[in-house]
């Protein structure tokens, strides 16, 4: 609506990359500990993280550098210089590669979604860059991790809001186990109590090696596929959402 220049997203899942697709505007999910997470409520701490939104390009990379760096207040945040982002900013793309990962083309993707994507590809080959295939075979398997290793994340990180040393506190004079029922019943969503709950579940006993382990081996090797990926190309073009 053009009512503000920039904006922040806290992105976990998509919150600030998919919101951005939709409505046409730049959203940025940094590199982990690039942008301090102090302040926010954590949803997925391995996951979490604060990203700009703007109306162009020039705009995220400002706003990057500014709340980009090093805060003694998050302890997984990045030592050292933040660099002048919008100085790379030249226009120049020529000789650029362009990964793009056949996995995310599948027959799943809307007409309209896989047409916009591909225009942009031949824009960018019209600008100098070159496309390289590239292949992610575990893409497939990040959802399925995101919706174990999210919700176990929250379960543990959610559980400080007991109603008592911490967080939102029921009204009336309650039992203790009344009191922190109360509190979290009035204070989470159904949402959020369902992915407490599940997160709780697979991190029980006889569940976490069947489930929160295999998430966290299944997502390395997800990680292992960008990293092959990128000594192909310099960066990776997808849609953002089917």
């Amino acid at each position: 609506s053009g009512l503000t220049p920039a904006s922040l997203g806290t992105d976990t899942g998509g919150s600030v990359r998919l919101p951005a697709a939709y409505c046409g505007l730049v959203g940025l999910k940094p590199t982990y500990g690039r942008i301090s997470r102090y302040g926010i409520v954590a949803f997925a701490s391995s996951l979490d993280q604060v990203g700009p939104m703007t109306r162009n390009v020039s705009d995220c990379a400002a706003m990057l550098s500014s709340i980009a760096g090093y805060d003694p207040k998050d302890s997984t945040s990045i030592p050292g210089e933040v660099p002048d982002y919008q100085s790379f900013l030249t226009g120049k793309i020529e000789g650029l590669k362009i990964g793009i990962p056949s996995e995310f083309f599948s027959d799943g993707i809307d007409a309209e979604v896989r047409s916009s994507v591909e225009n942009a590809i031949k824009s960018y080959e019209n600008l100098g860059a070159k496309t390289v295939p590239v292949s992610l075979p575990h893409a497939k398997y990040a959802v399925p991790c995101y919706y174990i290793i999210a919700p176990a994340e929250a379960s543990s990180n959610l559980a400080r809001y007991d109603g008592i040393r911490y967080g939102f506190r029921a009204k009336g004079d309650l039992s203790l186990d009344d009191l922190m029922k109360a509190s979290r019943t009035t204070g989470f969503g159904p949402e959020v109590s369902l992915r407490i709950i599940v997160g709780t579940y697979v991190l029980s006993s006889g569940y976490y090696d069947a489930y929160y382990l295999k998430a966290q081996k299944v997502r390395t090797l997800i990680k292992n596929d960008f990293l092959n990926a990128f000594k192909k190309c310099d960066l990776i073009m997808s849609p953002t959402s089917t």
